[in-house]
C-alpha cells in the first residue's frame, strides 16, 4: 500500500474490559501479555500465541511512519502518473495474458472483470514485487499498544493471530505494510478473514504467493462489496453548462448525489471529446475530485465498491483508469 494514499477505515471492536481497563501507560510487555489473554479468550490455540507473540519487540519505525502520513498532498496528475505508468500499463497487459486461463476461471466465479483484479494488483504492489518488508505481527502489536488507534490495531492483531491459530501461514512469514496490509492485494488481517478464498484448494489461502488465491481473493472482496458485472466504474468528462454545486462530489465520504446517466447530458455534461454521455438509464455521480478546476468524472456503483477498498477518489479513479488502459489502450 503506498504510503501517500494510505486511509485506513476504522473498524471497531466492541466494548472489552481488558482494554478498557489498560492503564494507559501500560509497558509493552504487560500490553503483550493483555492481548495474550485476549487471544485466549477468543479461543486461539496457547501455542499460536507462544510462538507468534513470544520474544517480540516495538518497531519504532512503524510508529514514525504512522506519524508522518502525507495525504492529500499529491495532485490527482501527479497521483496518477505514479499509479498508471507505461511501464505498468504494458506490464499488465502482459501479466493478462499470461494468466488468461486462470483470470477467465475466476471471473466465472465472481463475475468481477479481470481488468480490475489486474489493475488492483498492479497499484497495490506493483504485481506482487513489493508486498510489505514488515513483519505484520510485530507492526500490529506496536500500533495495538499505541493510543492513537488502539481499537482498531488491537481487533486487527488478534484477527492476524486467528489467520495463523488457521494454519494458513507462519507467524515469520506474514509480512506486510508497516501498517499490516498483507499479500499481493494488501488485505488487512480482518479483510482476510472476510474475503481471502483458498481458490486452488491446497487447504490454505495463500495471498502471498499464491496467484489463485490473490486474485480469487480480490475479486471475492468486489463480489461481496457490490460489484455488478454489466457495468464499469466511470469516465472522465467535462461539463458544457453550470452545474450546481450541491449536485457535485468532492469527498470519498459523501458519494451520495446521484442521478441518471442520461439525466447529466440534460444537465450539460459530456464525454471528453464533446460527444454525448451515453443515453442509459443507470445511477451515476458526478466527482470533483479537486474542485471545479480540475478533472471530472462521471462515476458508477462500481466507483464506490473500489472505494470500500481504499476510501480516496484518487484511489478510486487511478484503479479504473489503469483498468480502461489495461484493457483498451
Amino acid at each position: 500500500m503506498k504510503v501517500y494514499v494510505f486511509l485506513i477505515s476504522l473498524t471497531f471492536i466492541t466494548f472489552n474490559p481488558i482494554i478498557t481497563q489498560a492503564n494507559e501507560n501500560i509497558t509493552f510487555d504487560d500490553w503483550i501479555k493483555n492481548i495474550e489473554e485476549l487471544a485466549i479468550n477468543k479461543g486461539i490455540a496457547s501455542e499460536t500465541i507462544q510462538k507468534s507473540l513470544d520474544g517480540v519487540e516495538p518497531n519504532n519505525r512503524v510508529l514514525e511512519l504512522d506519524r508522518m502520513q502525507p495525504e492529500f498532498t499529491l495532485t490527482l496528475d501527479t497521483y496518477l502518473n505514479n499509479a498508471t505508468p507505461k511501464s505498468r500499463v504494458k506490464k499488465g497487459k502482459k501479466l493478462f495474458q499470461t494468466h488468461k486461463l486462470l483470470f477467465d476461471e475466476i471471473y466465472d466465479a465472481y463475475k468481477v472483470q479481470s481488468r480490475f483484479i489486474i489493475a488492483l494488483w498492479g497499484i497495490e504492489t506493483n504485481f506482487g514485487m513489493y508486498t510489505g518488508s514488515f513483519n505484520v505481527i510485530r507492526s500490529l502489536a506496536t500500533l495495538s499498544h499505541d493510543l492513537r488507534r488502539r481499537d482498531f490495531f488491537t481487533d486487527e492483531i488478534i484477527n492476524a493471530l486467528t489467520i495463523i491459530d488457521q494454519g494458513h501461514i507462519e507467524p515469520n512469514d506474514m509480512m506486510g505494510s508497516w501498517a499490516g496490509a498483507m499479500g499481493q492485494n494488501q488485505f488487512m488481517p480482518s479483510s482476510f478473514l472476510n474475503y481471502a478464498t483458498d481458490f486452488n484448494k491446497d487447504g490454505k489461502k495463500d495471498i502471498w504467493n499464491t496467484l489463485p488465491d490473490v486474485f480469487a481473493s480480490s475479486s471475492n472482496y468486489l463480489n461481496k462489496s457490490g460489484w455488478n458485472p454489466n457495468q464499469t466504474w466511470g469516465r472522465e468528462v467535462k461539463t458544457i453548462s453550470v452545474i450546481d454545486d450541491n449536485l457535485i462530489t468532492t469527498s470519498a465520504r459523501n458519494i451520495n448525489v446521484n442521478k441518471k446517466l442520461n439525466e447529466w447530458s440534460k444537465l450539460g455534461v459530456v464525454n471528453l471529446d464533446g460527444s454525448k454521455l451515453p443515453d442509459v438509464n443507470i445511477d451515476a455521480y458526478l466527482v470533483y475530485p479537486e474542485g471545479k478546476d480540475g478533472r471530472k468524472y462521471i462515476v458508477y456503483e462500481n466507483f464506490k465498491t473500489i472505494m470500500k477498498w481504499n476510501r480516496s477518489l484518487f484511489f478510486g479513479i487511478a484503479v479504473g483508469t489503469l483498468s480502461d488502459m489495461i484493457e483498451y489502450f
